[in-house]
């Protein structure tokens, strides 16, 4: 994933929690997943390109497509009204290959192994609510996709673009340690602080037979 990429899925995935938090509407986030949606699957495919046949750097942009993909999706599903269960388990998908992406960076880049493993809950919370109709966890995947944007996403693009991206051991268990304190940060506001009303569409794209446990 380029850096450039991974900024822009942190602004995105801070879109998509304010959406989950009811602070926007379906359609608002859907037409900013529809932009970045097309980013991650541009870029990708024009360093596809530029390997120009080598294995390793096609296997490394087609990581963004993960991303991509879903983004669109998404849009795709908040403007047109439909029911989200195909994303969901699309992101089931994700969430798997997340994992392998995740043991396959460990060797040179342990920190984003981390990273990867944070994204594969994110993803299994997406499959969980759209697919499962698990819509109680609605809170606490918008907490943890809004703060999480940040330390998944914007601030390692930050820090990768200065040349400031850290990869030894040592910064691996920081990472680990930040990982679990992001879960539990975002279980601790989904609990305590007050739900937003949420929009009329900002359960758009969850599956109607969730309705009761929405409720």
């Amino acid at each position: 994933m380029t850096t450039l990429g991974l900024l822009f899925v942190g602004a995105v995935l801070f879109v998509n929690g304010a959406w989950f938090l009811g602070a926007i509407s379906a359609r608002e986030a859907g037409v900013f997943n529809l932009f970045v949606g097309a980013i991650q699957v541009v870029l990708p495919t024009l360093a596809v390109v530029a390997a120009d046949g080598d294995l390793g750097g096609v296997f490394g942009a087609g990581s963004s497509y993960l991303f991509g993909l879903t983004y669109l999706y998404v849009g795709v599903n908040n403007l047109m009204g439909n029911d989200g269960r195909g994303l969901g388990w699309y992101s089931l998908f994700v969430s798997a290959m997340a994992i392998v992406f995740g043991v396959f960076s460990f060797s040179a880049d342990p920190v984003f192994g981390v990273i990867w493993f944070v994204w594969a809950v994110m993803w299994l919370l997406f499959f969980l609510i759209l697919a499962v109709g698990k819509t109680s966890l609605m809170s606490f995947t918008g907490w943890l996709i809004l703060v999480g944007s940040h330390l998944t996403a914007t601030i390692p693009a930050l820090l990768i673009w200065r040349g400031n991206w850290p990869t030894s051991t040592s910064a691996a268990l920081w990472a680990v340690v930040i990982a679990v304190a992001l879960l539990v940060l975002s279980a601790v506001a989904a609990r305590v602080l007050p739900s937003l009303p949420a929009p009329a569409s900002a359960l758009q794209s969850v599956p109607a037979a969730a309705a009761p446990e929405a409720a």
